[in-house]
């Protein structure tokens, strides 16, 4: 005996698996982005770093000559 769903089955799984190649596919492109993202944010905490270090640098020299003042 032939089961009655099973044409209905078949057209669900088959609807199932394109959903989740697609799905797949937006992942995908969702880590390229996000790769991107925190590869561009790499450039800026170095950046951030950089300018942490150079004030810490300058309130040393300041307070080491003496010439470091209260702010206003």
């Amino acid at each position: 005996m032939e089961n009655p769903y099973e044409r209905q089955q078949k057209n669900i799984l088959s609807r199932i698996i394109v959903n989740v190649e697609r799905l797949n596919q937006s992942v995908v492109t969702l880590n390229q982005e996000l790769a991107n993202v925190n590869k561009k944010n790499k450039n800026i905490e170095v950046l951030g770093q950089i300018c942490e270090n150079y004030h810490n640098s300058t309130q040393f020299n300041l307070e080491a000559t003496g010439n470091r003042k209260p702010p206003f």
